[in-house]
């Protein structure tokens, strides 16, 4: 166990010194970030967390700070110490990677106060003074020693990293030509075109013209070199869109500023010619802290109550989509309340028939078990303990909820108390939908863009 040993004020001179030298990681950004109360960083946003600015103010304003501070209560005086005034400059960036070394030495002591002036330095791995000021303390009256406190580790797992390893696995790949409906705001409009800097899509803007632009004017957006089709409200700008992807025009589809409702119901339309031979349902690709996979949820938005053979087209849509993603054989959790099949809960009694579907080959590609209850799904752990013995058990990546109820209410508890992130596509169109919350973060809407271009660029043919 390691020992802190202070110094009283009476063992004190001028001249003494202590060091201590530690190298800046992301971890170390994370966990202040967290302790200041003012950035989570699942609340970050992804190019203001990577950037050098967000880097310097934590390294500078709080890590280089705190580890003064650090010297000053473990080594010089050490525990029992009182900070009485701080005075830092900071003179030179911290980035993730430099190496520091921290410094503390006795400048001067005031015996009526008891207290103690000292010089601080920062040195970087250069050589390079990286933060310079005086500390006035209260050095302690007593010699103490103290078992120094273990804390427990947290690696904090960065929010949005699945969406990252999405994005980065398009590389190389021709964006999706894609009708972004009514993007009259600031978040929609915003999003589109950070895809299409990003080589996701290339963006047709489909709504009212004026109100694009004054988007556009908001959000400070340069809409130079984008193809605008003006039509005159949100139910128009659906109709118009779903048109162009029936005739080929366009590759994708992607919600805007409008009611998911009010957008299906002119890609379900006939004139629109985007139904194909299976069901069309929602996928949610929740990125979730705590889960150490992908996570698949469906259907959580289009089919309120669907049967049993809908049921098959919703989770054959999720399979095929997930094995685009570089899975290759998922693992299939048909969540029901119950582990067991119960005649009294029709949902039971569908997972008992959908498992057999798949060992029939009426479902392929993946491994599926159910009935599962949630807890059974996710944690290896909860299974063991109920004896359920399941290559799916512990390990699901996708799970088939029983109705659209189930389904919304579990993935909006995962993003509102679980700090997960969630992406969403809509499958069985001859045109992958990209369709997200009003309320989702940029991110999510680029890991929806990049799962339809895997999905539309690996899987030879869509369902026909």
């Amino acid at each position: 166990m390691t020992m802190l040993v202070n110094h009283p004020f009476s063992e004190i001179k001028a001249g003494d010194s202590a060091t201590l030298t530690r190298t800046l990681t992301r971890h170390d950004i994370e966990m202040f970030a967290i302790m200041s109360g003012e950035v989570h960083p699942a609340d970050v946003d992804a190019a203001w967390a990577a950037s050098d600015r967000f880097l310097q103010i934590v390294a500078h304003g709080m890590w280089g700070g705190t580890l003064i501070s650090t010297v000053l209560g473990t080594q010089l005086p050490g525990p029992g110490t009182v900070l009485l005034h701080q005075a830092l400059d900071f003179l030179v960036p911290v980035a993730v990677g430099d190496r520091v070394a921290v410094s503390v030495k006795v400048e001067a002591m005031d015996p009526v106060h008891e207290s103690v002036r000292l010089t601080c330095a920062v040195l970087n791995q250069r050589g390079e003074t990286v933060i310079a000021g005086t500390a006035v303390v209260i050095a302690p009256h007593e010699k103490q020693t103290r078992a120094r406190v273990m804390l427990p580790a947290h690696e904090p797992r960065e929010g949005g990293s699945g969406y990252r390893k999405l994005i980065a696995m398009t590389a190389g790949m021709a964006p999706l030509r894609t009708a972004v409906v009514h993007p009259v705001d600031t978040t929609s409009l915003g999003a589109a075109l950070e895809a299409a800097r990003l080589a996701l899509i290339v963006p047709v803007l489909v709504g009212p013209v004026q109100k694009i632009h004054a988007a556009a004017a908001a959000g400070g957006f340069d809409l130079t070199g984008i193809e605008i089709v003006d039509v005159e409200h949100s139910a128009a700008a659906a109709e118009a869109a779903a048109m162009m992807a029936g005739a080929g025009q366009v590759e994708a589809l992607m919600k805007g500023a409008l009611h998911t409702d009010e957008l299906m119901h002119a890609v379900l339309a006939a004139p629109a010619r985007l139904r194909t031979g299976r069901r069309m349902s929602h996928v949610f690709a929740i990125d979730a802290p705590a889960y150490p996979r992908a996570l698949f949820i469906t259907d959580a938005a289009l089919n309120l109550t669907p049967d049993l053979t809908t049921k098959r087209d919703i989770v054959q849509n999720a399979i095929d989509l997930v094995r685009a993603l570089g899975i290759v054989r998922p693992r299939v959790a048909v969540l029901c309340a119950v582990e067991t099949v119960n005649p009294a809960m029709p949902s039971t009694l569908d997972a008992a028939a959908l498992c057999k579907m798949a060992e029939r080959g009426q479902i392929t590609g993946a491994l599926v078990d159910g009935p599962l209850a949630f807890d059974n799904a996710v944690s290896a752990q909860a299974a063991l303990i109920k004896g359920i013995i399941s290559p799916v058990a512990g390990h699901a990546d996708i799970l088939l909820v029983p109705d659209v109820e189930a389904g919304n209410m579990l993935a909006k508890q995962l993003e509102y108390l679980g700090g997960a992130q969630m992406a969403g596509i809509v499958l069985g169109a001859r045109v992958p939908i990209i369709l997200t919350s009003r309320a989702d973060p940029t991110l999510a809407r680029l890991g929806s863009c990049a799962i339809a271009l895997l999905l539309a660029r690996h899987v030879p043919g869509l369902p026909s």
